[in-house]
């Protein structure tokens, strides 16, 4: 994989954890900042590594998971860019639980724990920011868990595929979405098996509602899909 290199300032100026941190103040941070290039199928740490800090993705996608003592993966996020990954774990001081593997060629900034320690003591404001974050990715993990024991398999696929629609909207015409991996991870990711999730595809094509081709899926009919019961 070529190397590219960025600003790392201007990256990180632009993200929304950084964005009323001054130059002098990011200027620092970059220097304990690191670009990490990643060829898809590469680990970037494993279960039980040290954390010394975390990661921002620039352009790629990683999948976070681990794998049960039967040999099956279960894939906890998938994370893409602009999205960062590994601060809880700093902060706690232990070892990750799960593992990181790039899915395709990526780029991803490292952060030092320290520079980051030592913004928080510095910039109230920009603890208040990592708090908010680490608040929103449990409220993900929360309604996550709540997905899984209170949806049916057809309930959180219909959920993922309308994940980016407004309740209400005029849809005259089909919806056309990419699949950011392949469907083994896609199904992981929903806590089903391959096969199940294959079988809800196919039957809401039967039903008319969509279109597969591939990782491209056409909503033909949005509210048919909202309703559908299956």
């Amino acid at each position: 994989m070529p190397s590219t290199s960025i600003k790392v300032q201007a990256f990180l100026s632009n993200l929304p954890l950084f964005k009323e941190i001054n130059a002098a103040e990011l200027d620092h941070i970059a220097r304990g900042t690191r670009e990490v290039h990643a060829t898809r199928g590469e680990v970037l740490f494993r279960k039980g590594d040290s954390c010394e800090g975390f990661h921002l993705v620039v352009y790629g996608q990683v999948k976070l998971a681990f794998t049960s003592p039967n040999g099956v993966e279960k894939v906890v996020e998938l994370m893409g860019p602009g999205q960062s990954f590994g601060e809880a774990v700093m902060f706690t001081e232990r070892p990750y639980p799960v593992y990181s593997q790039a899915l395709v060629d990526s780029m991803l900034l490292y952060i030092a724990r320290g520079v980051v320690f030592e913004e928080i003591e510095r910039n109230p404001t920009f603890a208040r920011r990592m708090i908010g974050g680490l608040s929103r990715r449990l409220h993900g993990l929360v309604s996550d868990l709540e997905s899984y024991t209170l949806y049916s398999g057809m309930q959180r696929v219909i959920g993922y595929l309308l994940r980016d629609e407004p309740e209400k909207g005029n849809h005259a015409a089909p919806l056309s979405i990419a699949l950011p991996s392949s469907k083994l991870v896609i199904a992981s990711r929903l806590n089903l098996t391959p096969e199940h999730f294959s079988r809800i595809l196919h039957d809401l094509s039967e039903a008319g509602l969509i279109r597969v081709e591939g990782r491209s899926i056409s909503i033909l009919d949005v509210e048919g899909l909202r309703t559908f019961e299956g």
